[in-house]
């Protein structure tokens, strides 16, 4: 990174820590994106965790290997960004080598580069940012980052603030997924107006 004197971009060994843990360590982490345009970046203030083969929700349920797929198998702290709908999602694989599991960053609350941010998706205020879709448009990612390295770059996760309270609760818009619908794999900075719902 150019500018990486300004960010504390967190080493490889940040991921190695287990799905459910990570997924709320990486709350407060700043999430930086570097494009030819300029870098943004943000406070994840909202994740959720996917579980892998036994968790319904998770695209790599029942050991479900696909090209979209193939990077949750890979080695943690790679980035997987996959496209529903009309938008590109960023997710954090986690777990060790050959257990799927993935984080999905849901929302941040924007720190540098909020003019470029407008830019891209022309919002004011939380709506800028505040959904996973909403929030990679702001930022630029895209599927060109699927498999690279967080602690390498252009899409980077740095060390930001702790937060004071995090609650915890089910994942959102997961309703044909059976029993997994209700596990608390959700997290979110308590209080703070980026969280999606």
């Amino acid at each position: 990174m150019k500018d990486n004197a300004s960010f504390n971009i967190l080493p490889r060994s940040f991921y190695s820590l287990p799905t459910l843990q990570l997924a709320k360590e990486l709350l407060g982490c700043l999430l930086i994106n570097e494009t030819q345009e300029g870098v943004t970046s943000g406070y994840i203030v909202e994740t959720e965790a996917y579980m892998g083969p036994e968790d319904r929700a998770a695209h790599s349920f029942n050991n479900r290997r696909t090209k979209r797929t193939e990077i949750m198998y890979a080695e943690a702290g790679r980035v997987y960004t996959y496209v529903m709908h009309t938008h590109c999602l960023v997710n954090v694989v986690s777990g060790p080598p050959g257990k799927p599991e993935a984080i999905l960053l849901r929302a941040i609350e924007p720190r540098d580069g909020v003019d470029l941010m407008m830019n891209r998706r022309p919002k004011t205020g939380k709506d800028l940012t505040n959904g996973p879709g909403k929030m990679t448009k702001a930022m630029g990612i895209t599927m060109g980052e699927y498999g690279g390295f967080f602690h390498k770059g252009p899409l980077y996760i740095a060390a930001g603030y702790q937060p004071e309270s995090i609650s915890t609760g089910p994942r959102i818009g997961i309703g044909n997924s059976g029993e997994a619908r209700h596990y608390p794999y959700r997290f979110w900075i308590e209080g703070n107006g980026y969280v999606s719902r």
